[in-house]
């Protein structure tokens, strides 16, 4: 039995959709930054020094229970999230890695926390721009999503979808924490609850860390900088908001399902195209 047509979307809305597809099922972060310096992940990940991905781990989650203590902390400060700039998220990332690659991993544990909070606060504003409350939980939490719906290594799969697949098991893990917080009106990071969203977050933002931390100690990537792989790491993760909170407002407007089905008829339909440019002869 066939589904009921859906109805098309205003081409405004359309090209949106499209572009947010781009963004949340297409390139990763490490793909785009073996564009810029020509060397793939595998090699670079070879300088990482053996050990260093347990401290990694270790050292991601502090940054992440910083951000949801930062995201919860601003919903009761009204000067947190003045209107910025998109280009000062990614200076003072920059900035923060410039200093970081300067003293390397010892550093880490100071700048990953920092870096991580100004993304946060720079995906604030992508998510008030698509007309979220930012001074809602839901909306910080969804923020928060973001560092997990971009983390991943790979590229889309035939399957398509990854970005509905990854957000149900967040949604489903940030309402927990929502409604946790309304009983208890505190953060513990040792409670099940927090734990399990802390992990879903570190195991997924961690592929993004690890290949950044690495790709920063390669020799041949020694001219760009910590500075320069920051600002990359930034920018891909805004994009990434950029494509989640137009998908979130398209949902508001239109109703959840009805994007949902949308989103699948695109993505199939690019990656159809895809499929037939690849077999094409030479």
């Amino acid at each position: 039995m066939n589904a009921e047509p859906i109805a098309p979307l205003p081409p405004a809305q359309h090209r949106e959709l499209m572009v947010a597809i781009s963004q949340l099922e297409r390139q990763s972060f490490v793909a785009r930054l073996a564009q810029i310096t020509g060397t793939p992940v595998d090699v670079a990940i070879k300088y990482l020094p053996s050990g260093v991905h347990r401290r990694l781990r270790e050292i991601i989650k502090v940054a992440m229970v910083k951000c949801l203590e930062v995201a919860v902390n601003s919903l009761e400060e009204d000067d947190v999230l003045d209107p910025a700039p998109p280009w000062m998220g990614k200076a003072l990332t920059g900035l923060a890695g410039g200093v970081g690659g300067f003293f390397g991993m010892a550093a880490l544990p100071f700048e990953l926390p920092l870096t991580t909070t100004l993304m946060l606060r720079s995906i604030a504003e992508i998510a008030r721009a698509e007309g979220e409350d930012v001074k809602s939980l839901e909306t910080m939490l969804a923020c928060l999503e973001v560092f997990a719906l971009g983390g991943g290594r790979g590229e889309t799969s035939k399957l398509g979808l990854e970005y509905y697949a990854a957000r149900a098991m967040l949604t489903k893990l940030t309402r927990d924490v929502s409604r946790s917080m309304m009983e208890r009106g505190a953060i513990n990071a040792s409670s099940p609850i927090i734990a399990r969203l802390v992990g879903e977050l570190v195991s997924r933002f961690g592929f993004a860390v690890s290949d950044r931390f690495a790709y920063g100690i390669v020799p041949v990537i020694g001219a760009l900088g910590g500075a320069t792989v920051n600002i990359v790491f930034t920018d891909h993760f805004q994009r990434v908001a950029r494509g989640h909170f137009v998908v979130r407002r398209l949902e508001r407007d239109y109703g959840a399902a009805v994007i949902r089905r949308h989103y699948a008829a695109m993505l199939a339909t690019t990656n159809q195209r895809q499929s037939l440019r690849v077999e094409e002869p030479v």
